[in-house]
């Protein structure tokens, strides 16, 4: 039997939740690190940036994939409203929780001065919540085009069981 990829999330094997957390984490970074190189405050260095664009989805994104699934379930067995549902809760955690460690990583890397003294680079800005929450959004609607439009792309999470 082959699993098709549109089908309710409650009738995949997990083959398929790793096989998507894989495919689905690379073309996260994939969408997200340009948005967050180039929207990110210039106060952070480049390579700030860069490892924001792949340790932020790493943080998240076995959440979304693997751990929503499982504690979402009543909400997944309404048919109706099952992926709506998931998709309200990971969509508002992944932002929530990348601003977050976000900003656990600048704090992290401050040097311990107040924060009016503190260079520009030891600060996160609106600028950085709206580059992460932006990088979250074109990652979920261009991420669910390409998973429905590109067939090779869907061929890749297809399990055959």
């Amino acid at each position: 039997m082959e699993i098709n990829p549109a089908m309710p999330y409650q009738n995949h094997p997990p083959e398929f939740f790793w096989r998507f957390l894989v495919i689905g984490y690379v073309l996260t970074v994939a969408i997200e690190l340009p948005i967050l190189v180039a929207g990110l405050s210039h106060g952070h260095s480049l390579a700030r940036r860069l490892m924001a664009g792949v340790w932020l989805t790493a943080c998240t994104y076995p959440i979304v994939v693997l751990v929503l699934p499982l504690v979402v379930p009543p909400w997944f067995a309404d048919p109706q409203h099952g992926e709506w549902a998931y998709l309200a809760v990971a969509e508002t955690f992944a932002p929530l929780a990348e601003c977050a460690l976000f900003w656990l990583l600048v704090k992290t890397q401050a040097t311990g001065a107040a924060p009016e003294q503190q260079p520009s680079s030891n600060r996160v800005t609106w600028q950085d919540y709206a580059a992460i929450i932006a990088a979250n959004l074109t990652s979920f609607l261009g991420g669910e085009w390409l998973f429905e439009n590109v067939a090779w792309l869907k061929n890749l999470i297809t399990v055959s069981t």
